[in-house]
């Protein structure tokens, strides 16, 4: 049986771990709305079967299905990859599912953010909402819900303290109006068991997420950040960028430290064809995308599991210069490429559809 926490994971003694802290799992939701997905789902679901099966060499993997799903979805995906139904409107488990947080005794809970499809960028997200209590069921962990609307991919930690943000996404008005830049560091701090906010300005992704974070910079350990980068003045996402890159070398983590930043090269933007765009079924009040889209891939949208990394491609010069650098950046992790469009054409990539469930 699981509780409803009426506390919070700072007061118990509990912190949100790094992601490159040994994990017991990671999940994903199955790809499925048609709004969002070409054709169904039905060419972004080889993706997940790829990236699942990649992910399951290093740890285990589950994945929630709708219910009419899920002899579809145990079909495609590999036996030791466990499937569940967990109904859902869509798959960013990273922004609808939980963070967990974790004790120093091993103790594991999650904790529950509410979800409004990134500012209302979809017109349903009901059962999105309810995925974190579903997982604490499977689980049997205890979990909080914190009175804060929020994603995953939209902040990054070191598990030493120390949260890396941006004020585009978590400042804007269509997530938490009635609450300030201090109201929400106070929340932060309270919720993953964190003493310094590291704000950036913006991401890469102003449309789709309100510009998440998890584009842009991720910590590589503690006092160390890997940052996206284009040498490219003309390109819109430098001034992005060395705005932040201003940010990251003026900051200090929770210890004191002043940050090592290491730039990863970005690919070209991933532009929506008119014959993709023609398999997307537009609903009335959706993001409309149409041809000529373009979309900001990025390798720091990445996923660390035990002993691994998985790096999006893109087809584009950048993928080995990328990859040589994450390769640097992480010695003694087997990095695995996977081609990452299907995802960044819906607006994220593999942080994104991604959750680690900490092994405590």
């Amino acid at each position: 049986m699981t509780r409803l926490l009426d506390s919070t994971p700072a007061g118990d003694g509990y912190r949100m771990p790094a992601e490159w802290e040994r994990h017991a799992r990671t999940w994903l939701l199955w790809p499925e709305r048609p709004d969002v997905w070409r054709c169904g789902g039905k060419i972004a679901q080889q993706t997940w079967v790829e990236l699942a099966t990649a992910i399951s060499r290093f740890e285990p993997v589950s994945v929630g299905v709708n219910h009419d799903q899920f002899d579809h979805a145990r079909a495609m995906l590999p036996p030791d990859v466990r499937v569940v139904e967990i109904s859902q409107n869509d798959c960013w488990v990273r922004d609808s599912g939980p963070s967990f947080v974790v004790d120093g005794d091993g103790g594991v809970r999650l904790v529950d953010w509410g979800f409004n499809a990134h500012g209302f960028a979809l017109p349903a997200w009901d059962k999105d909402d309810r995925v974190p209590r579903k997982i604490a069921e499977i689980e049997g962990v205890d979990r909080y819900r914190a009175p804060l609307i929020l994603e995953g991919g939209s902040f990054h930690v070191d598990g030493e303290g120390t949260v890396l943000t941006t004020r585009q996404c978590l400042l804007n008005p269509n997530r938490n109006p009635g609450l300030d830049e201090a109201d929400i560091e106070g929340c932060l701090k309270e919720y993953l068991g964190a003493s310094t906010v590291i704000w950036l300005e913006r991401g890469l992704d102003p449309e789709v997420t309100s510009g998440h974070v998890d584009d842009v910079a991720m910590f590589v350990r503690p006092g160390v950040v890997a940052l996206a980068w284009t040498d490219d003045e003309a390109d819109w996402r430098h001034e992005v960028l060395a705005e932040d890159l201003e940010i990251l070398e003026r900051s200090r983590d929770a210890r004191g430290r002043t940050l090592q930043v290491h730039k990863v090269p970005l690919p070209a933007e991933v532009e929506l064809s008119e014959g993709e765009a023609s398999t997307i079924d537009i609903v009335e009040g959706t993001l409309p995308l149409p041809p000529g889209f373009a979309q900001a891939g990025s390798y720091i949208n990445c996923v660390l599991c035990n002993g691994g990394l998985v790096m999006p491609t893109f087809d584009d010069p950048a993928d080995e210069v990328a990859r040589d650098t994450l390769r640097r950046l992480f010695p003694g992790r087997q990095i695995v490429t996977i081609p990452g469009r299907e995802v960044v054409l819906a607006g994220g990539c593999f942080h994104c559809i991604t959750q680690q469930q900490p092994a405590g």
